[in-house]
């Protein structure tokens, strides 16, 4: 884990903040313009699996969760950014990883974040008389549930 956070912190200095949550698990903190370029660095320099990616509406903000594997040191580093709720958009990462394409589309159907850059943002999961601008995991949906 040394290996990599070291490699974090050089490339990227002040940009980023690190925690280490375990001894095999790192958040790396990132403003989401930046989300690009430490996406590239970890998947391409440093060989990391790019596992999945989370969306989470917290209060005042949304956030995503980058989760990438380093099998070999057996780890997992999770970039978060925040991005801002009048505005919900941040570029795409499947120019740097096309296996992104479906979680993006899932994460832009579910919390109604653009991707900017994104091949196709159709929808996937939601039946196609869904209402749109309407995004069932963002906190200001009602969760009724049905008998």
């Amino acid at each position: 884990m040394q290996r990599v956070a070291e490699a974090i912190k050089v490339e990227f200095g002040e940009q980023v903040e690190i925690i280490e949550k375990s001894a095999k698990r790192i958040f790396v903190y990132i403003d989401k313009k930046k989300i690009k370029n430490i996406i590239h660095f970890l998947f391409v320099d440093l060989g990391a699996r790019f596992s999945t990616a989370s969306g989470i509406d917290d209060p005042g903000y949304f956030e995503i969760l980058y989760h990438m594997a380093f099998d070999k040191e057996g780890m997992f580093v999770t970039v978060k950014t925040q991005i801002n709720k009048s505005d919900p958009e941040i570029d795409s990462i499947t120019s740097i990883v096309p296996g992104a394409e479906w979680i993006e589309r899932e994460i832009h159907e579910l919390l109604g974040i653009k991707f900017k850059g994104h091949p196709n943002l159709k929808r996937l999961l939601l039946a196609d008389d869904w209402p749109e601008g309407v995004y069932p995991l963002r906190k200001e949906f009602p969760q009724v549930r049905r008998e």
